[in-house]
């Protein structure tokens, strides 16, 4: 990296802004306006002290990567391109999706997934499964605040609710009888995982029987639960959030899983989550991801589809619903410096129960908890906090009948979309697509095969830069959105700074990022309108 860059940024770390909360630090780097618009490190962190899950070991960056020391001397950006491919890879996942008999009939074809964090630990979290008892799969990306005890649970739990929302009767029997009866109880989901991918596994046990206590309730229903899909999507939803909060209030002699409901109550999480059954696709979000789906229309080119709405203070329909749910004499304090009460900047989300409970509740919960204190949970009421809740679950819900021409979905949380626009995503993504399609026809073996043959081959490969092409077009975004310079060209040199940052430096230059693009079956999709 270059001296000039290397010594503005650590300037800039210098000069910034820090405000002091109790047990934890926040900056808020101001660059210099001539210079390079980085992004500021507030772009969702809370601005009061709150909890932070650590019982977190999902990957992040090899220590040897990242410094600790913003001391000039003690400060490098060298990296090897194989080592910024191991850090940049590290949380790969990619499936195809093939039934029984090798043929997908399928609307995705497959999926690839990839995370970096810039917290450490990482707060964001992805899910992916297909469901079991009921039919298509389902995608989510999910990005925590105030820590990652939230975003975790909320990945492990909500694809169930929202499975359990859409069985029959018969089968919601079926599965309460294997219970009372100590059977083995019908999978739900299956799930697709990387390895490095966590699990609360102390207190899963828990989770099962809330999750249980729901299906009980839909059984209750007098009639066929009958859910739509959105209403299967926005009941799980607020289900999961009614949990959470409730969870924390019930009597726990478990000290462990007291900890845990406490992290998870008190931090927060948005959620993104997409349903695929054949040519149905909706998509239901909370918060400030977003799910956009690429087209290619006939002539070619291709367009952008956004799928969600980001849930903030600068969406004017946020803003009317929180003036319709407060009296007018809040109507000034509601969003105050485009955050909720001056807190938060999405104005969706699960957990964050500060913004939701009233401040009586708030009390009589922290301080019957000895270890609240201990685990960075403080009791902050904003000011002008007169009418909880202020903060809701409740997700928007989008439904799209899928064409031939839509390509792929990308869902991804906001560290991706502050540093790279829904257009420049698809760009990418297309670009990335039809260079791997290029490499199968160039591959393709002529009778007879010679050296001289293979050699050309090869010489092509390393002519157009194909051996170094990211296989996964989601590792592909993520080095674009840090690495791009003005050109939208990837600068090694800044891609090589910008993942060498130390932990607490990152933070204010990008925000985690997780990324998660399906692609679709298009003969698939269009073999469903030929049948129907």
């Amino acid at each position: 990296m270059s001296r000039t860059v290397s010594s503005w940024i650590l300037s800039s770390a210098r000069n910034s802004i820090v405000l002091q909360g109790k047990g934890r630090l926040y900056s808020i780097c101001i660059p210099n306006k001539n210079k390079i618009k980085w992004k500021l490190v507030f772009s969702k962190t809370r601005l009061y002290p709150a909890g932070s899950c650590s019982l977190d070991n999902t990957f992040c960056l090899k220590k040897a990567f990242r410094h600790t020391s913003t001391e000039e001397e003690h400060f490098s950006f060298q990296l090897s391109p194989s080592q910024i491919n191991d850090i940049l890879r590290a949380g790969e996942l990619s499936h195809k999706i093939l039934d029984l008999n090798g043929k997908n009939v399928n609307s995705v074809l497959r999926f690839e997934s990839n995370q970096l964090a810039s917290n450490a630990p990482i707060e964001d979290r992805r899910s992916a499964a297909t469901c079991l008892q009921t039919k298509g799969m389902m995608f989510g990306v999910f990005d925590g605040h105030a820590g990652s005890a939230c975003a975790q649970a909320v990945s492990e739990r909500l694809l169930h609710y929202i499975a359990v929302s859409l069985m029959s009767r018969q089968t919601l029997e079926d599965m309460e009888f294997a219970v009372e009866h100590m059977k083995p109880v019908l999978p739900i989901l299956q799930w697709h995982k990387h390895p490095n991918d966590v699990q609360y596994q102390e207190i899963t046990s828990q989770y099962f029987e809330n999750l249980r206590v729901y299906w009980q309730h839909l059984l209750d229903l007098d009639a066929e639960p009958g859910f739509s899909l959105e209403e299967a999507m926005i009941c799980a939803f607020k289900r999961l959030d009614s949990d959470i909060s409730l969870e924390v209030q019930a009597p726990q002699e478990n000290e462990l899983m007291r900890n845990i409901a406490l992290q998870v109550a008190f931090s927060g999480a948005t959620a993104c989550v997409a349903h695929i059954d054949g040519v149905h696709l909706h998509v239901a979000n909370t918060g400030d991801c977003r799910a956009i789906l690429g087209v290619r229309e006939e002539d070619g080119t291709w367009s952008t589809l956004p799928l969600t709405r980001d849930h903030n203070a600068f969406d004017e329909f946020e803003i009317r619903r929180l003036k319709r749910e407060h009296p007018r004499s809040e109507e000034k304090t509601l969003v105050v410096n485009d955050r909720l009460l001056g807190i938060l900047m999405p104005s969706r989300a699960f957990g964050d129960v500060q913004l939701k409970w009233s401040k009586e509740l708030q009390h009589s919960i922290l301080e019957n908890s000895c270890d609240a204190e201990a685990l960075n949970i403080y009791q902050y009421v904003p000011p002008n906090y007169h009418t909880p809740p202020y903060l809701t679950a409740e997700p928007e819900v989008t439904y799209h009948k899928l064409r031939s021409k839509d390509k792929f979905l990308v869902i991804a949380s906001d560290g991706l979309w502050e540093m790279l626009s829904n257009e420049k995503v698809v760009q990418l993504v297309a670009g990335q697509l039809t260079e791997l399609n290029m490499q199968k026809p160039q591959l393709a073996f002529e009778k007879p095969v010679n050296l001289g043959y293979m050699h050309s081959l090869l010489l092509q490969r390393k002519n157009r830069g194909i051996v170094s092409l990211d296989q996964n077009v989601a590792t592909h975004l993520i080095r674009h959105a840090i690495g791009s310079n003005e050109y939208g060209e990837v600068d090694q040199e800044k891609l090589a700074a910008m993942l060498t940052l130390p932990e607490d430096l990152a933070r204010m230059y990008r925000d985690d990022i997780t990324v998660t693009v399906v692609y679709f079956n298009s003969e698939t999709i269009e073999n469903s309108y030929r049948n129907n």
